[in-house]
C-alpha cells in the first residue's frame, strides 16, 4: 500500500504543504528539506504515495494571528472570527485564533515562527525585521501567508487584504481639511501611538500629504506617543491638547489609532463641543456612542467580516493551486456618520 502524503510529512517533520511542493516540484522549499522529504519517501516506498489534497484532517487548518495588545480593534477581529465559525465549517476551514505578544516585535515573531503545522496563515504583526523573517521562513516551509488588515511589505507573504491605510490617512484629511477656517492659520492635531504597524504609518503619511497638499494654511500638530489605555489617554491629552499648548483651541482632531474615549473627555474638560471635526476609526461600540454623541464626526471603516473571508479564500485557493488566486478586490473605506449609523 503506497504511503500518505501525512505519513511522509509526519516522518520527515515538516508540514503536509511541504510535502505537496516537493511533490510538484514547486518552489520555496531549501535542498536540505527537499532531499529529507525524498530519502523519507523511498525509505516508505512512497514513490507513487496517494494523491490529492495534502491534509491530516478533511480541513484546511488556517490560523488567524493578531497582536494580544491594543484591546479594541484587534478584539472586534477576534469576534468577528468566532461569528464566521459556521462560514468556515461550509468551507471545510477549522479557524484558530492566536493572541500574540508584541511588546517589542521579536516575541510575536518567535511565537509566529513556530506555526508551522497550518496550512494557512492571515497575520495582523508588527513591521518589524523579526516578523519579516518569521513569515519568510513560513513561507519556505510551505505554509501559505496573507497579511491582514497591516502588511509586512518586503516578506515573502503572498498578498495584503484590508483596506488601503495611505487612502484611509488622506481621507480623514480631505474631511479635517474642510473644517479649518478659510485664509487663515488652522489648527490640526493627529494623534497617534508610538507604533511598528505599518497601517498606521501610513494613515499618518497619506494625512499629513492632504494637508500639505491642499490645505496650505494648515497647522499641523503631530503627537506621536498616544498611550494605548484610555486612562493614559486622557492623561496624555491633558496635557498635550490644552489649548494653552495648541496656540488655542483646535479647528480639527484626527486619533488613527486608539484611545478616543479618553481623549473626548479631556476635550469636554476643555469646552470642546460638536464644532470640533474629529475622526476616528473602526466602528467599535465606543465610537458609535461617541458618534451619536456628537463628539465624533466621522468614523472610517473597512468591512471587517469581508476582509477576514476574503483572506480565508485566498488561503484555500492557493492551497488548491487555483490560478489567479491572488485576484481578490480589497474592501473600500466608509465614512459613517451619525446620520448613516445602522
Amino acid at each position: 500500500m503506497a504511503a500518505t502524503i501525512n505519513q511522509i510529512a509526519e516522518a520527515a517533520g515538516v508540514s503536509t504543504a511541504t510535502v505537496d511542493r516537493v511533490l510538484n516540484n514547486r518552489p520555496g522549499v531549501n535542498a536540505a528539506t527537499v532531499e529529507r522529504v525524498r530519502t523519507v519517501m523511498q525509505a516508505l516506498g512512497a514513490a507513487s504515495p496517494v494523491r490529492g489534497r495534502p491534509r491530516s484532517t478533511p480541513n484546511y487548518r488556517f490560523g488567524f494571528v493578531l497582536p494580544a495588545s491594543r484591546r479594541g480593534f484587534f478584539d472586534m477581529i477576534d469576534r468577528v472570527v468566532a461569528q464566521a465559525a459556521g462560514d468556515f465549517r461550509h468551507q471545510h476551514i477549522t479557524e484558530i485564533t492566536h493572541r500574540l505578544p508584541n511588546q517589542d516585535g521579536a516575541d510575536f515573531a518567535q511565537e509566529l515562527a513556530k506555526m508551522t503545522d497550518l496550512d494557512g496563515i492571515a497575520v495582523l504583526a508588527p513591521d518589524v525585521p523579526q516578523v519579516k523573517l518569521a513569515i519568510n521562513e513560513l513561507a519556505r516551509s510551505g505554509v501559505h501567508v496573507v497579511t491582514l488588515f497591516s502588511d509586512v511589505a518586503g516578506s515573502l507573504r503572498e498578498t495584503f487584504v484590508g483596506a488601503d491605510n495611505r487612502a484611509a490617512g488622506r481621507t480623514a484629511g480631505i474631511l479635517l481639511g474642510r473644517c479649518l477656517p478659510h485664509g487663515e492659520p488652522g489648527r490640526c492635531a493627529m494623534l497617534s501611538p508610538s507604533t511598528r504597524f505599518a497601517a498606521e504609518i501610513d494613515r499618518r503619511i497619506g494625512f499629513a500629504q492632504v494637508l500639505e497638499e491642499r490645505f496650505p494654511h494648515a497647522r499641523l500638530i503631530e503627537l506621536s506617543d498616544m498611550p494605548e489605555s484610555e486612562d493614559q489617554a486622557y492623561t496624555f491629552a491633558r496635557q498635550f491638547l490644552d489649548p494653552a499648548q495648541t496656540g488655542g483651541k483646535l479647528h480639527a482632531l484626527y486619533n488613527l489609532g486608539p484611545g478616543s474615549h479618553g481623549v473626548s473627555r479631556a476635550l469636554q474638560e476643555f469646552g470642546y463641543d460638536s464644532s470640533l471635526g474629529f475622526v476616528v476609526h473602526d466602528l467599535l461600540e465606543m465610537h458609535r456612542s461617541l458618534l451619536v454623541a456628537n463628539v465624533v464626526s466621522y468614523v472610517l471603516q473597512q468591512d471587517v467580516y469581508y476582509a477576514i473571508m476574503t483572506a480565508a479564500k485566498v488561503l484555500r485557493l492557493l492551497c488548491e493551486e487555483v490560478r489567479g488566486a491572488l485576484a481578490v478586490s480589497n474592501p473600500r473605506i466608509e465614512i459613517i456618520t451619525a446620520e448613516n449609523l445602522s
